[in-house]
């Protein structure tokens, strides 16, 4: 299926009323969800973000956690290619904008950006690894 017509139902969602959509042609299978006012979407992809209050790891007591989901079904990639250092490593700064994986969906690699400034706490994803969509990958600490 042509990227383009996958945006443009991505597009068609995002202004609609409609929720979810599955679609599915040949092999090819698409899950379209639009979430609620804590999804935040940039360059037609969707970025759940929860706050994580009651976090299970003890070692992390913080209150103002944020978990970074995927935005799609693909492989995750922590690297930009095997021979490279990672994006981004636990204890990094994190600022809005900075590519810190990639998803490879369908033979198109999608960079993933962060859309908030946090502290890499915790990676629950490895690397070359399926992931679905809404999918963990990071928690980060956020400014009070």
């Amino acid at each position: 299926m042509d990227i383009n017509v996958i945006k443009s139902l991505i597009q068609i969602v995002s202004k609609s009323n409609i929720n979810e959509i599955k679609i599915q042609i040949g092999e090819t299978k698409i899950y379209i969800k639009n979430e609620d006012k804590n999804n935040i979407k940039k360059n037609n992809k969707s970025f759940s973000i929860n706050n994580e209050k009651n976090y299970k790891d003890k070692k992390l007591k913080h209150k103002n956690l944020i978990t970074i989901k995927s935005p799609m079904i693909g492989t995750f990639y922590r690297k930009p290619n095997p021979n490279k250092d990672p994006f981004v490593k636990i204890g990094d700064t994190i600022k809005v904008g900075m590519i810190i994986c990639i998803i490879e969906a369908m033979k198109l690699f999608n960079n993933v950006e962060s859309e908030v400034n946090g502290k890499l706490l915790k990676i629950f994803v490895e690397n070359a690894t399926p992931v679905d969509y809404d999918q963990p990958l990071f928690l980060l600490e956020t400014d009070p």
